[in-house]
């Protein structure tokens, strides 16, 4: 297991950073959340690539910001929230059974209260 888990975590790193990228261009996305975790993908299997991440002008900042004093800013705060709350009500139209409704609300309701308790820069 520990020879796969350098090239998974490397591969989990670009998987996340493209997400991450979608997620700043697509408003519903958020995208942060992504790149923090490619972000600690990187520091586990590529130094370079980690470095690189934390220095790209556009993807950078939210991860370094949250490394240094684990704050979210408020817009980056509200779109994720946001696009946790409209995710929920699209699930909620679809036929799920109700034990992945639960499931995935109590999920997102966890996630949203992180995120909304998180300090603000």
């Amino acid at each position: 297991m520990h020879r796969f888990r350098r090239p998974l975590l490397f591969a989990a790193g670009w998987i996340l950073t493209a997400l991450g990228a979608i997620g700043m261009i697509l408003p519903l996305m958020p995208g942060t959340i992504f790149l923090i975790m490619a972000g600690w993908c990187f520091s586990q299997s590529s130094p370079r690539f980690e470095a690189w991440l934390l220095g790209h002008p556009r993807l950078g900042p939210q991860v370094r910001r949250w490394r240094e004093s684990g704050t979210i800013d408020r817009r980056v705060k509200l779109v994720a929230c946001g696009s946790m709350l409209i995710s929920f009500a699209i699930l909620t139209r679809t036929s799920a059974p109700p034990i992945a409704l639960w499931t995935a609300g109590l999920c997102l309701l966890a996630a949203g209260l992180y995120v909304a308790s998180r300090p603000e820069p």
